[in-house]
């Protein structure tokens, strides 16, 4: 006969405390899911209107959903600053001019200012000088259609009448009086049930080329890839001339930042040539959902929505707060619901982290800046395209690290040790790059430090590059005046835009 084994004491409490610890998870649970479809439930019990399929006006969201409304309504206030952000509007060439010669020959050397929120979306693109002025003295477009896409709900209706093909074709001042509500409630949920949706194919497309189904996406997971839609690194594909400025996401490879830069290696895209230095250049957007995916916060499964539009109780319902600022605004809403630090030590925490970063950026710039000029040097002084083919490398890829890690908006908080890593490697191609120049002048004849013009102030540097600034401000001040008023009221004519509180 066998002996009956006995639990010790202690594994019985061991065996004990782990069913309360998994009921009491599963409890947890349970009151999540009852929560979301109390929530649910009680929204649509509410509805006093209809809402039509795709609908971009979101004023006529806010009978239904008023609470989630008057919260959205709060992205337009601009009073909210911290340490190193905030949300309003910094002139960043102004604080650092040396963006002003990485950009040049590029759009983003006119004006590069910090985002606001999401309400002044439509405002700010057609008030900013990248877009250019079409219609005024013959100038063209700068931008295609494409670059709507991320601004407003109005998008996925144009997407639809137009197909996504001819709408990514066209020019940006084609759609100036269609493109016209800032973005809203219809880019993230679909109208009859505010079930979170795709509402855009880029992020679609990309998981399909993965060998993803993003359909099969959990709710938490999509508390972050609606974000996804729009907060990314992202190019206008040329590779199909049936398909020009097709809105791409560059995953093939893996989302890290090394594996984009091989998939841009791979086509040899460049986004311009610097008019300077020569080096082809890649121009990093936002990639704000892949940084985050390398920082704690995302591997523990905390959403974006978690953070950014922390929960809120009013009159004993419970909502999502459609204010989506930075999580330091509300801490107790935020960082408190799962850490137990004074609201000082929290903050204190993200600007020990950012002020890391921030400072191995500065030192990327001052060296990065130099490179590109004395590159330019070099060229006058008979460098040969064979001499200067490994700085033009060490050029494009230094400046691609950099940017893909200032580009980012949080970076340095969602994931400091890898935006920390990144911009290292930016600053160690940077002086690989200054000290190849000065072996290649050497050889022809010049020894010593290399003269470099004084761009010290952002009107300096854009002298320097050959940016005539009045003029610019002078034309876009008249394409405010005389473009931008009759896309607004050929909007209302067509009842496309209703203006918002």
């Amino acid at each position: 006969m066998t002996k009956e084994r006995k639990l010790k004491p202690w594994q019985g409490w061991l065996l004990f405390g782990g069913t309360l610890v998994v009921v009491f998870l599963l409890g947890l649970l349970a009151a999540s899911v009852t929560e979301r479809r109390a929530e649910t439930q009680t929204l649509l019990a509410n509805r006093v209107t209809e809402i039509a399929p795709d609908e971009a006006r979101n004023p006529l969201y806010e009978p239904n959903y008023p609470r989630e409304y008057q919260t959205w309504l709060q992205t337009a206030d601009t009073s909210f600053s911290s340490r190193y952000n905030g949300s309003q509007i910094v002139d960043v060439l102004a604080q650092r001019p040396a963006m002003v010669i990485f950009w040049a020959g590029y759009a983003f050397s006119r004006e590069y200012g910090t985002p606001r929120g999401h309400m002044h979306a439509i405002e700010d693109m057609n008030h900013s000088l990248r877009t250019g002025h079409p219609g005024i003295d013959g100038a063209e477009d700068l931008q295609p259609a494409t670059c709507w896409t991320c601004k407003s709900p109005d998008v996925p209706r144009m997407m639809q009448q137009m197909g996504i093909v001819k709408y990514y074709a066209g020019r940006w001042s084609e759609l100036g009086s269609e493109v016209v509500n800032p973005i809203g409630c219809a880019d993230c949920h679909e109208t009859e049930h505010m079930t979170l949706r795709i509402s855009r194919p880029a992020l679609i497309e990309a998981f399909a080329r993965q060998g993803k189904d993003i359909t099969k996406a959990t709710h938490q997971e999509m508390r972050s890839l609606v974000c996804a839609q729009c907060h990314v690194e992202y190019y206008f594909s040329q590779a199909d001339p049936n398909k020009p400025n097709y809105l791409t996401f560059p995953w093939d490879k893996g989302s890290r930042m090394e594996d984009v830069e091989a998939y841009y290696d791979s086509l040899k895209y460049y986004d311009y040539i610097h008019p300077l230095s020569k080096a082809p250049i890649l121009k990093a957007q936002h990639p704000d959902f892949e940084i985050a995916q390398y920082g704690i916060h995302a591997q523990r499964g905390v959403s974006c929505a978690d953070c950014h539009m922390p929960y809120k109780s009013e009159g004993g319902v419970k909502f999502s707060d459609h204010h989506i600022s930075s999580p330091l605004q509300y801490i107790d809403r935020t960082c408190q619901t799962c850490h137990r630090e004074s609201e000082e030590t929290l903050r204190q925490n993200v600007y020990d982290r950012q002020a890391m970063a921030l400072e191995v950026r500065d030192n990327v710039e001052r060296e990065l800046c130099k490179a590109h000029l004395e590159a330019q040097f070099a060229w006058n002084h008979g460098a040969t395209e064979q001499q200067m083919a490994p700085v033009l490398q060490l050029i494009r890829q230094s400046q691609w690290r950099w940017d893909y890690a200032v580009a980012t908006h949080g970076g340095s908080f969602h994931a400091p040790q890898e935006i920390t890593r990144i911009l290292s490697n930016s600053l160690e191609k940077a002086l690989q790059a200054r000290v190849l120049i000065a072996q290649i002048v050497a050889q022809h004849g010049h020894t010593g430090p290399i003269p470099l013009p004084d761009v010290s102030t952002k009107e300096k540097a854009q002298a320097y590059i050959g940016l005539d600034m009045k003029t610019l401000r002078q034309q876009k001040a008249r394409f405010n005046e005389q473009i931008l008023p009759q896309w607004i009221k050929t909007a209302q004519q067509n009842q496309r835009l209703v203006s918002a509180r």
